[in-house]
């Protein structure tokens, strides 16, 4: 019923909801008791969600509430202790709080907790009550003990232990029995959380040694509360990866029946394998293998290259097929009528890729070509149970779960067992066939495949002697055609540190020179391609336009073919944009790979832009730099790029019948190189130096 004035009677009114036990957190965690309570490293901040029905109240009105929290605990003299705190009023369905004080709550003891909602009128029931449930938690005061760190593979300040590729398995344990968790860092990662499989137990992590050298692990414990411990660190020293088990090169003497082995078992060779066959350019092998994909054309040591195939193993090789429509293998072993494990190439799908199988499961990725060479690299990890493959240096296909047999069989170099014979025997040159009985890591992958850049020109376009600026080592020199002039700093220019009222003469580029095109006719040329465009290989320049708004596209770099270039590196007024521009086939209207960086003109003003060109071969990508960098707009994937045939030119580029695309301005420090250059050696183009290829 209601009064004149019109104040609702507790009997017309509906009491707040129960509040619920989702609805209720000690802290930042769920409402919990028994064996699931919280614990918690401080007063603990309790918070409810408290609802009054909306039924109570006329449409303007609004539904208030406020908490009453109780808590309670029996103390040390066995005396039950009671602790209660009523909230302000606030709106239904807010979360209401109470922050308990720092100086009653007594450590190591269970608080249990509960609430009800008071909407000014009537009372809800306690949470507790019912189906509900009180809430209970623990208050620690004390961190725990710092934890100990042990490793069977690599102990504590011992130097060196065996290494690279190797895992360590490293056990921390902190004496206090209510550790839930442990935190760790090695040095430059990985880090994580490491869990026991019960609170106060110890936890043993896996570490796998990407790099040689001093090693630190440090680690706190962490206790339910979430109290850490103080830091324990564990220092141990990590030597080189372990060489191969088991290494043929197969770069024998022509007319050798077999195979001599750097390490491990010489192999036999069948009457289908000679020796002396070309090698892979820029790489230490001499030469190599040829297999005529014959019956006879394997060769074996007769015993296992891996002990145990269910251990951690590697298996590499340099690969040049000389087909790619059938399936064909590099190398195998033996595994009673079948094999543990086989690298080589499958020709099952839409294309050819490379692959690697380790009990069944297989791995897949990479492009083969006819008669281009690549560096397959297999890894089976035991530790995580998975198999990689990596192409020329990059892992490729997606890591495969692989269960590897326990049987164990001849190694074969060239073919495979399956069923009651050998199969898919290799067609065409394989070198440096290694055997690791570790996991060979990613950075080494890159180290067993690199090809080291080789220069094929360096013009400094410092001097100038009878139309030609000659190259820095021994040679062809650039030819000037007209209108191409090399530019030096005046011996008589002044000097406005001597007299301030001097106006000195423009500087070179890089050094005391430069070329200086007209933008009419200016340009100059190499004797011939320099570098071989359908492989890898990279062009470097240094160039200042010298116009601010060019009046049509200006080509810097140019290398022909009998129809158009193979490349050309322009700038696009349009688009105030260099460009790398690679037409797909020696053909004019050719589709083309078009990559680009933004730029504005100089206007003969500033040090210009060291600008470079980079084709990977064997990843299939091309990347334009400017300044040092590539970014992703700058990089496109171009596979089996033609070769061009004509002479490198400097300031042009081919036009319908004839040379255009003239470019006005200062050019310096043309650098050409055999092999792509890494993200690491770009910056040192333009400097007036080499990389160093460290």
């Amino acid at each position: 019923m209601t009064t004149g004035t019109g104040v609702a009677q507790a009997a017309d009114n509906l009491p707040p909801k129960q509040p619920l036990v989702q609805d209720l957190k000690t802290g930042y965690k769920a409402c919990a008791a028994g064996d699931e309570r919280v614990y918690v490293s401080g007063p603990p901040t309790l918070t409810a969600v408290l609802y009054d029905p909306a039924e109570d109240n006329h449409p303007a009105e609004a539904d208030m509430v406020r908490g009453e929290f109780e808590a309670w605990w029996t103390d040390a003299e066995g005396a039950q202790q009671r602790r209660s705190f009523v909230t302000h009023e606030t709106l239904s369905g807010t979360r209401q709080q109470w922050r308990m004080p720092e100086d009653v709550l007594p450590p190591d003891t269970v608080i249990s907790w509960r609430v009800r909602a008071n909407d000014g009128a009537a009372n809800s029931p306690w949470s507790s009550e019912g189906e509900g449930s009180v809430c209970e938690f623990v208050y620690d005061d004390d961190n725990p003990e710092p934890a100990k760190i042990s490793s069977p593979e690599y102990p504590e300040e011992v130097f060196w232990v065996d290494g690279v590729g190797v895992y360590g398995h490293f056990t921390m344990d902190s004496p206090s029995d209510d550790v839930v968790s442990y935190e760790y860092n090695f040095i430059g990662g990985p880090y994580g959380t490491a869990r026991p499989e019960r609170p106060g137990g110890p936890a043993t992590i896996p570490f796998l040694p990407l790099d040689s050298g001093p090693e630190r692990l440090t680690v706190r414990a962490v206790d339910r509360s979430g109290r850490s411990s103080g830091e324990s660190s564990y220092r141990f020293y990590v030597k080189d990866g372990r060489a191969p088990v088991a290494h043929w090169p197969l770069d024998d003497a022509e007319g050798a029946s077999g195979a001599g082995a750097e390490t491990g078992t010489d192999a036999q060779a069948g009457a289908g394998v000679t020796f002396g066959g070309p090698a892979p350019a820029r790489t230490a092998l001499t030469t190599t293998a040829t297999l005529d994909g014959s019956s006879h054309g394997y060769l074996t040591p007769g015993v296992p290259a891996v002990a145990d195939p269910r251990e951690s193993f590697a298996l590499s090789a340099w690969v040049r097929p000389a087909q790619t429509d059938r399936n064909m293998t590099v190398a195998a072993q033996d595994a009673g009528e079948s094999a543990a494990f086989s690298l080589g190439l499958s020709a099952r799908g839409e294309a050819p890729a490379w692959t690697f199988t380790v009990g069944g499961a297989q791995v897949s990725g990479g492009a083969p070509e006819t008669g281009e060479w690549a560096h397959l690299l297999g890894v089976y990890d035991a530790e995580t149970g998975k198999a990689r493959l990596y192409v020329n240096g990059h892992q490729a296909g997606d890591p495969t779960e692989a269960r590897p047999t326990a049987t164990t069989g001849a190694f074969q170099i060239g073919r495979v067992r399956d069923g009651n014979g050998y199969h898919d025997r290799w067609d065409g040159q394989l070198g440096d066939v290694k055997v690791h009985d570790r996991v060979v890591v990613p950075a080494e992958a890159t180290e067993l495949a690199y090809r080291k850049p080789s220069s094929r020109g360096h013009w400094s376009l410092e001097t100038a002697a009878d139309g030609a600026s000659p190259e820095q080592g021994d040679g062809a020199p650039l030819k000037l055609g007209p209108g191409a002039t090399i530019y030096r700093v005046p011996d008589d220019s002044c000097l406005p540190w001597i007299d301030p009222d001097c106006v000195p003469a423009p500087g070179a580029l890089v050094g005391d020179g430069h070329l200086a095109l007209d933008g009419r006719t200016g340009h100059a040329t190499a004797e011939g391609p320099v570098v071989d465009t359908s492989d890898s290989f990279t062009v470097g320049v240094v160039v200042r336009l010298a116009d601010t708004e060019p009046e049509g596209p200006m080509t810097v770099l140019s290398l022909p073919g009998e129809h158009t270039d193979a490349f050309k590196v322009r700038y696009d007024p349009e688009r105030h944009a260099w460009q790398l521009v690679m037409p797909h086939k020696d053909e004019r209207g050719a589709s083309e790979t078009v990559v680009a960086q933004s730029a504005w003109p100089d206007g003969r003003d500033g040090s210009g832009h060291r600008l470079a060109v980079v084709y990977d071969d064997a990843t299939d990508k091309v990347r334009l730099y400017l300044d040092g960098r590539a970014g992703a707009e700058a990089t496109a994937d171009l596979p089996n790029h033609w070769k061009g045939s004509g002479p490198l030119q400097i300031g042009r580029a081919r036009t319908g019948d004839g040379w255009g695309e003239h470019l006005h301005g200062d050019v310096d420090e043309v650098h050409a190189f055999a092999g792509a250059l890494s993200d690491e050696d770009i910056p040192f183009l333009g400097s007036g130096g080499e990389p160093c290829f460290c």
